[in-house]
């Protein structure tokens, strides 16, 4: 149950942090960061960059995962270039919230650097 629990409040959480970030007219660079995160995670993409007057995202799908190698200096991973429209930011980054174990542990890391983030700009 504690762990339906702390699922349900990351999810929510997420959920707030996506609202928030994506309805404000002008987008920080955290907010950004933040969107760029989620969308390669879901796509498991590279060079994510978001056009936010246009509605456009563009980005590199990885294509084949076993060419990755965290010890070497990644050049040649097989990508595909990828042009997405979205009607509606707030929609497109909640389509890319996914409920496994370890995209949890992932929205879990958000969270919490977000908080820290926002707790230093409290504070400056």
């Amino acid at each position: 149950m504690e762990k339906s629990g702390l699922k349900f409040r990351i999810l929510m959480e997420i959920e707030r942090l996506i609202v928030q970030t994506s309805t404000s007219r002008k987008t920080s660079e955290r907010c950004m960061e933040f969107h760029i995160s989620l969308i390669k995670k879901y796509f498991n993409a590279s060079d994510v960059t978001i056009d936010y007057h246009r509605r456009r995202v563009k980005m590199n799908l990885v294509v084949d995962d076993q060419a990755y190698n965290p010890e070497e200096v990644n050049i040649d991973i097989p990508v595909m270039p990828m042009n997405l429209y979205y009607l509606d930011l707030t929609s497109f980054l909640r389509s890319c919230v996914e409920e496994d174990d370890k995209s949890l542990a992932f929205y879990a890391r958000l969270i919490k650097e977000h908080k820290l983030i926002s707790s230093k700009e409290m504070s400056a």
